[in-house]
């Protein structure tokens, strides 16, 4: 079994490259992002820690937590986002662990890990190879404007809040580009297989 860490900054279209691996190769696909939603669930090891830390004003009617509310309070203490941040890495982590050991034991061929701090939060720990989503910043942008209806400033200011292009570069294994022809994407995801099949 191979585990593949994708990550790459917002607008990249790593959702696109995960579906192709999806479709063509059968890959076990983990978006920590989901995860961080699942692990808050009620029942689930986050959700208890999280309503302790923001207070019982969190909950809402059904008994989940309400996500916007908490994201709201985080986006103006960043001390109340480093504490959720202890408690909601770690265990997605361990979910993900979890799962990487039941699809071995599976037999599953291809899993693929997908972060946006994947190198920020060393998730290549549990990754036999790491990928990076590279796609020019002007269509990144132009993404950006389309799917979230943000403004060109606002498109700009998130691309420029994240890590640099040099730093994924010089952290991961292989670069995928992914601009608007999407046959040239799909070719170069079955060569980062083929390369990483052949070692």
């Amino acid at each position: 079994m191979i585990t593949i860490g994708i990550t790459g900054g917002v607008g990249a279209g790593k959702s696109t490259v995960l579906d192709f691996l999806e479709q063509e190769y059968q890959a076990y696909v983990m978006k920590a992002d989901e995860i961080g939603h699942l692990v808050m669930e009620p029942g689930q090891s986050c959700y208890e820690p999280v309503i302790a830390l923001f207070g019982k004003q969190v909950i809402k009617n059904d008994k989940t937590i309400d996500r916007r509310l908490v994201s709201d309070v985080v986006f103006s203490h960043p001390d109340m986002l480093e504490k959720l941040n202890h408690i909601i890495h770690p265990a997605v982590k361990e979910y993900i662990r979890r799962q990487l050991a039941l699809k071995k034991e599976e037999e599953q061929r291809i899993c693929v890990v997908e972060a946006a701090l994947l190198l920020e939060d060393h998730y290549e720990e549990f990754c036999d190879t790491v990928w990076y989503i590279h796609t020019d910043s002007e269509i990144r942008i132009r993404r950006l404007m389309e799917s979230r209806g943000y403004t060109r400033e606002k498109s700009m200011s998130i691309i420029a809040s994240q890590a640099p292009e040099e730093f994924f570069r010089t952290h991961t294994d292989y670069v995928v580009t992914n601009n608007t022809d999407l046959e040239d994407t799909w070719q170069q995801i079955r060569e980062g297989i083929k390369k990483y099949e052949a070692l």
